[in-house]
């Protein structure tokens, strides 16, 4: 006896079939719609970062259309029975999901978060806004595109009806799946093993996609020893993400008062040696340079901030020069090293600097020279009416430089960081530091625990005894301060986490991401 098949069961397998067919060019169209997500997001800068990208890319963006196509569109086979429908149904909800697809990548360039409970009134707020400017154009061309868009599907879905039965022939769905199935396999392994590690290149690109969970095998691994998680726990919390999308500078409004009669001169040596003998000025000791490079020293001068946020500063005027500027302050600027045109308003050659120098005409007066210089500057009458701090910028890697004043200060330790709020506050300005720098006024008798910075990539904590070094994976490296040889003292994790939040209050990256 000879079973046929039912005409029934003819129709389900060629749905299904077509229903695969169908899911895979979607897959396609999501996983291009995707690229958005990649192109507005930073590049990783390792081999194995870019291996990771391109597999989870293909790989979770795969499965999401899939798993919507298993849930949405398959039972529609089992269920119905009429082909035109199946198709028309398949073709609104395909339209309708990479719709919303591209709807959470524009949204994530914009403000950095993907559609989620956490984010609703987020997207509420800036729904309101748009949709008040909304007239009856704006929403014809939006109901517009999305029928374009539903006809586009729909034509899809015919076309592909009436192939099926050539594309059966072409069996490419064991090396279709098996590559999928091996850029997930890669991609979670490789996850595993950067988030064990804390890997910043893969791990920081785990809130890329929407509705991503990458696998993490903590507990397991340290079940078998194959992972010490109170040091990972301790790793992590010491993370520090170098990637700064933008800047509240300042962080609040800087409201004070200066006074015109107040006059300070601050000089940076660029080059060549501070004498020790400078008649009137002493040297205040335990200042540390923790810039990479002679330029960042200049702009951390200049701005109170470390080198960590100088990209992100490089459209803004420093408060130290602005402040006074708008005050009516007689400000001069000299440098030997090139500064921003942007500061060009306040720049003086060498011959006006020295003269508005000496006939006292300047209230804040900066100038970054080389030692020889000195001598020129430093005269009787300068020194007897300018309020002087000059400081050696030419030394880094968070050795011990060196600042001399003729001010009293009241600090054990210095950096950088604390000149601008010194000199602000030297010129009558008592306003709160913390709103544009990481540093302190000198003259402020408050005690400091720890001096915090960024060197590079390191973020770099001085307490009086040692010098932290912190990597950008959460691991620590203690020296002695003043021998600079390694120790292994235990970590202070609070004090870590207080200096690497503080350092982070001026970085406006946005926190609503999802989190994982």
């Amino acid at each position: 006896m000879i079973l046929a098949e039912t005409p029934r069961r003819k129709l389900v397998t060629r749905l299904v079939t077509w229903g695969h067919w169908f899911a895979l060019q979607n897959i396609v169209i999501a996983i291009i719609i995707a690229a958005i997500y990649i192109l507005n997001s930073p590049a990783p800068a390792t081999a194995i970062g870019n291996l990771y990208l391109f597999t989870n890319w293909i790989s979770h963006i795969g499965f999401l259309t899939f798993f919507g196509f298993v849930i949405l569109i398959l039972p529609l086979c089992y269920l119905l029975s009429n082909a035109k429908a199946v198709k028309i149904i398949s073709s609104i909800v395909a339209a309708s999901g990479l719709a919303l697809l591209a709807f959470d990548a524009l949204l994530y360039n914009k403000l950095g978060v993907h559609l989620s409970i956490n984010s609703a009134d987020l997207i509420r707020d800036e729904a309101q806004t748009v949709m008040s400017d909304f007239g009856w154009q704006q929403w014809g061309f939006l109901t517009l595109l999305f029928i374009v868009w539903f006809s586009f599907q729909l034509i899809v879905a015919n076309a592909l009806w009436q192939r099926i039965k050539k594309l059966q022939k072409r069996k490419l769905g064991l090396p279709i799946s098996s590559f999928f199935v091996a850029c997930f396999v890669v991609s979670h392994g490789l996850h595993v093993w950067a988030d064990a590690k804390l890997y910043q290149p893969i791990v920081k690109q785990d809130n890329m996609f929407p509705l991503s969970y990458p696998a993490t095998a903590k507990t397991l691994m340290s079940r078998y020893s194959l992972l010490d998680l109170e040091d990972y726990q301790q790793r992590k919390a010491l993370q520090f993400d170098q990637t700064i999308n933008g800047i509240n500078y300042p962080t609040a409004p800087v409201y004070c008062s200066v006074q015109n009669e107040q006059k300070v001169l601050l000089l940076g040596i660029i080059d060549g040696k501070i004498l020790d003998n400078v008649s009137g000025i002493s040297s205040l000791g335990n200042h540390y340079g923790l810039q990479s490079n002679l330029q960042s020293s200049i702009n951390t001068v200049l701005y109170g901030l470390p080198e960590l946020y100088h990209n992100a500063l490089s459209a803004y005027d420093p408060i130290l020069l602005s402040l006074p500027a708008s005050m009516g302050l007689n400000i001069s600027v000299y440098s030997e090293q090139d500064l921003p045109t942007r500061f060009n308003q306040f720049v003086n050659n060498w011959s006006e600097f020295t003269s508005k120098l000496q006939d006292i005409d300047s209230n804040l007066a900066i100038g970054f020279i080389n030692s020889d210089r000195l001598s020129q500057l430093l005269t009787p009458e300068v020194q007897s009416q300018y309020q002087i701090l000059i400081a050696d910028l030419s030394q880094s890697e968070g050795l011990p430089s060196q600042l001399f004043s003729n001010i009293n200060v009241n600090k054990l330790m210095s950096s950088h960081e604390d000149l601008a709020p010194t000199v602000l506050n030297l010129l009558g300005c008592t306003a709160n530091a913390s709103a544009y720098s990481t540093g302190s006024d000198l003259t402020n008798t408050n005690k400091r625990r720890y001096i915090v910075s960024t060197e590079g990539s390191k973020v770099l904590l001085l307490t009086t005894t040692e010098r932290i070094e912190i990597m950008n994976n959460g691991n620590v490296r203690i020296f002695n301060l003043q021998s600079n040889e390694e120790v292994f003292s235990p970590v202070d994790t609070s004090l870590l986490s207080q200096g690497i939040k503080h350092l982070s209050s001026f970085s406006s990256k946005r926190s609503l991401q999802k989190s994982n």
